[in-house]
């Protein structure tokens, strides 16, 4: 059983709608970012960079036990094991990992940012609310024009879509009207109405 160690953020999430995907058992272990539960030294030595999510599988490749850091490089990890949501041939495969790399390059990084000054910051910084607004919608606007005549990111749905759908879903936090963008909206809601996307959005639980 694979241990995942994660909290309730898109990085976090983009890893438990991938096991729910592909079936895989795993326990869950939330790392609550909140209190700082990310630094406590026994979480340090799974993930050195104190970040969520993580994985350690007691049956790696080699079949030894390993831990994975960097949600991106997890999901990959998963989907070679089990041969599924990562196509094999080079043109499809590398058609997957630009979409992929283009969420951990600019969407995730740049969606961030909006949701920093937006909601965190202590006090209004204009000039930083205006740059990353305005590249927040420039990202939607390649999403869109992608979508517009593919299903997916790429041909198929893949670890491309499962890295960047958490970050679309809080489309209110970067104050982003999803009907200013029909085909990212049209993906959005497909891929929300997946029941193992709907379960894996709900990892951890967080008992209020």
């Amino acid at each position: 059983m694979i241990d995942l160690y994660t909290w309730t953020t898109p990085n976090g999430r983009k890893v438990s709608i991938m096991l729910e995907e592909l079936a895989l058992p795993y326990r869950v272990h939330p790392i609550n970012i909140g209190k700082g539960e990310q630094f406590a030294p026994e979480y340090v030595k799974i993930n050195p960079n104190s970040k969520i999510p993580s994985i350690v599988d007691p049956e790696g490749s080699d079949g030894k036990p390993i831990a994975m850091m960097e949600s991106g490089a997890i999901l990959i990890y998963l989907a070679r094991k089990t041969g599924k949501l990562f196509p094999q041939a080079d043109r499809s495969k590398y058609e997957v990992l630009q979409w992929l790399m283009f969420q951990m390059g600019g969407v995730g990084p740049i969606f961030g940012q909006v949701h920093h000054f937006l909601r965190a910051a202590k006090e209004p910084v204009p000039y930083a609310i205006e740059r990353y607004t305005k590249e927040t919608r420039r990202l939607y606007g390649v999403l869109n024009d992608r979508l517009k005549d593919h299903e997916y990111l790429a041909n198929g749905y893949s670890i491309a879509d499962i890295a960047t759908y958490p970050w679309v879903a809080r489309y209110e936090w970067h104050k982003t009207d999803l009907n200013d963008f029909p085909h990212v909206k049209h993906w959005f809601d497909a891929i929300s109405a997946r029941p193992a996307v709907q379960r894996g959005m709900n990892v951890p639980e967080v008992k209020k």
